[in-house]
């Protein structure tokens, strides 16, 4: 790999309304990503039309500030035209400097549109195999990877210096965090069908669960805030862009957490200006904050329960009587504040403005239009503020905004390519996944999850019957010894592998004659999404376990590679690096609506399982009538003190996905 000239990483800051935009520029951002109002990982953001975007990205480029585009989301099967006619529009009118994507359906549409910008492989893909940059580079013409949260700074060295010339890296440096790992979390969608995948989680681990009779916010992560650490990224070259979560925060956060790393990352040295940033930090309205695992040495578990991890900065609770409620602030409060009286989960919160200045440690009495009155005790947090200043700098940028023509924005009739499998009679296989090879059982066909153990206890089975199943995250601490588990299985004689990345089939470079299928935590959903899997060297694909009926009777009509489908598991809410200390694995844990669930650590990571399956075995015949070929069942050992519950599994199935 060529040596590469350290260069200034460029600053990214996030952008969900008009005003949050604006603030971005004010503050001195080298690049703003947003999202449209359709297929944007967070959809609960205002976001913008593409007329909007189009005239602000002309502001944008006029002040040397380059635009991302956000359409990471997950695509179902009958939305790959309309999705495809957006980035044509998006190539013709609005012209943004790179699309943020995770389906590899919007590669191949980029491609087909002629889409002339670059393409940054979004957190959501799960991109973590140092050995796999070259792949997503060469193969994917993917020009940007934005790393996981939970890396540390020596596991982001390790891709860095694997980075092939031409290919960047990405690292998030403030922001809210997920319990879950991006890409690998289903506990919204599992329980209401608002997938994450989707940018529609309704943020399930923000909740309070009840464990041991104990109810507490288990699951609820502090934000990331890698601050003065920053400056060990600037040695890193590979590491072009210090990026900043919160697309749905207002202009105050984006305006200080914009400032406060550009001092860091400019004048970080001096111990002065050093304060002065740790300060509109404190002050940018985010949660408490936590290096998380970015110091190997000394990694901060991200939930810690006896800090408030509510959005906002905490400002104090509601007092007084139900008839007088008032607020005692632990900061000055501003006219036109923003705040929010209680939890975003909780029964009762409302969100509240200030109407008038209130000093610190006065005395805000609340008058609520609704009868009901504030309970006595609740948190009150600041959740956005326009400060004159800043609304000063936002007006002024409107004037110039609004002298701008704009490019208009013209239909497109961009219409996909269609696919269909060609490859001949479909061979059924069925058979159930294990941890463990059963004493009996089984039948002809037998899946594992890869493992040392696995592997020992297997020389007695059929090599051609055996599909071995690898893990859904690979990260770099550990690539190497799956590698070596890959290989061992191959000279052992053993074909079938099932991968739950598509950057796993570089594990397989030199494995002549290997049976590739993409596993379901790969999400694959849509034709031009197996296309991609196709060209990446698989032979079938487990499709998404999110989708409803309609859309897996779809997608086996245009898909190019025979399919399989997960028709009974254990499946999990959430896979994670990290738990709380406070959680007892085996143990259930319950939600405020009943719902149990508990937690396993397999390996490196935290497994959180519902304590009822997901379960489609009812529809097993109308499945093969319609194409799909592999029905597979995943089963997951149950602790004794978890009682599985027998209630409909049918996931999105009827329903449909949000």
């Amino acid at each position: 790999m060529a040596t590469r000239e350290k260069t200034i990483p460029s600053i990214l800051a996030p952008a969900g309304t008009r005003a949050a935009f604006m603030a971005a520029l004010a503050a001195g951002a080298d690049a703003v990503y947003c999202g449209l109002k359709q297929f944007s990982a967070r959809m609960e953001a205002k976001n913008f039309s593409l007329e909007e975007l189009g005239k602000l990205t002309q502001l944008a480029h006029a002040k040397g500030v380059a635009v991302y585009v956000a359409i990471n989301t997950m695509l179902k099967p009958g939305e790959i035209d309309q999705a495809g006619r957006i980035i044509d529009q998006l190539n013709r009118w609005v012209k943004p400097d790179a699309l943020i994507v995770q389906d590899l359906a919007f590669v191949e549409l980029a491609r087909q549109t002629g889409f002339s910008g670059q393409l940054h492989l979004s957190t959501l893909a799960n991109m973590s195999i140092c050995k796999a940059l070259d792949l997503v580079k060469n193969e994917l013409g993917v020009n940007r990877i934005v790393l996981p949260r939970e890396f540390s700074i020596e596991e982001i060295k390790a891709l860095a210096q694997a980075c092939p010339t031409g290919l960047d890296l990405e690292v998030f440096i403030h922001g809210a965090l997920c319990f879950g790992v991006s890409g690998r979390c289903y506990w919204s969608s599992f329980l209401g069908g608002k997938s994450g995948l989707r940018g529609r989680c309704v943020q399930p681990c923000r909740r309070m669960y009840t464990q041991k009779e104990t109810p507490k916010r288990y699951f609820s992560c502090q934000d990331l805030s890698l601050d003065v650490l920053v400056k060990v990224l600037r040695e890193i070259p590979q590491v072009r862009t210090w990026k900043i979560e919160g697309r749905k925060k207002g202009p105050h956060y984006v305006y200080y957490t914009v400032q406060a790393y550009r001092i860091l990352r400019d004048q970080g040295r001096d111990p002065k200006m050093k304060k002065l940033a740790l300060e509109l930090l404190e002050r940018s309205l985010g949660r408490v904050g936590t290096h998380y695992n970015f110091l190997p040495q000394r990694p901060q578990n991200p939930v810690n329960l006896d800090k408030q991890t509510g959005s906002g900065l905490m400002m104090g609770t509601v007092k007084g009587s139900p008839a007088k409620p008032y607020l005692v602030p632990r900061e000055d409060l501003l006219q036109g504040d923003v705040l929010r009286l209680g939890y975003e989960d909780e029964g009762w919160h409302r969100v509240y403005r200030v109407k008038r200045y209130v000093p610190k440690r006065g005395r805000l009495y609340l008058k609520l239009a609704e009868k009901s009155a504030p309970p006595r005790g609740i948190p009150v947090f600041l959740t956005d503020r326009r400060e004159k200043a800043l609304s000063d700098l936002i007006a002024g940028l409107e004037r110039e905004l609004s002298v701008l023509e704009g490019r208009g924005v013209s239909p497109s009739a961009f219409s996909a390519s269609r696919y269909r499998f060609r490859g001949g009679k479909k061979k059924i296989i069925e058979y159930t996944v294990y941890r463990r090879i059963p004493r009996s059982g089984f039948g002809r066909h037998i899946g594992l999850w890869l493992s040392d153990e696995a592997l020992k206890n297997s020389r007695k089975l059929s090599a051609s019957g055996v599909w071995w199943w690898l893990p859904p995250i690979t990260w770099p601490t550990n690539e190497n010894q799956l590698q070596m588990m890959v290989d061992r299985a191959v000279r052992t004689g053993f074909r079938n592998f099932v991968l739950n990345a598509p950057w796993q089939t570089v594990f397989f470079r030199h494995a002549r004659g290997a049976n590739l299928w993409a596993g379901p935590f790969c999400n694959l959903s849509n034709g031009p999404a197996m296309k991609v899997a196709a060209t990446l060297g698989f032979k079938g694909a487990m499709v998404s376990p999110e989708l409803s009926a309609d859309d897996y009777y779809q997608l086996v009509k245009t898909s190019p590679l025979p399919l399989g489908i997960v028709l009974a598991a254990n499946w999990p809410l959430c896979i994670s690096r990290s738990v709380s200390e406070s959680v007892t694995p085996g143990i259930p844990f319950i939600s405020p609506r009943g719902e149990a669930a508990w937690v396993k650590r397999i390996g490196p990571d935290v497994w959180v399982y519902p304590n009822w399956e997901l379960d489609i075995r009812e529809k097993r015949h109308d499945l093969l009538k319609a194409g799909y070929s592999h029905m597979v069942c995943i089963q997951e050992p149950v602790p004794g003190k978890v009682a599985m519950k027998r209630r409909p599994g049918l996931w999105n199935w009827n329903h449909g996905l949000g």
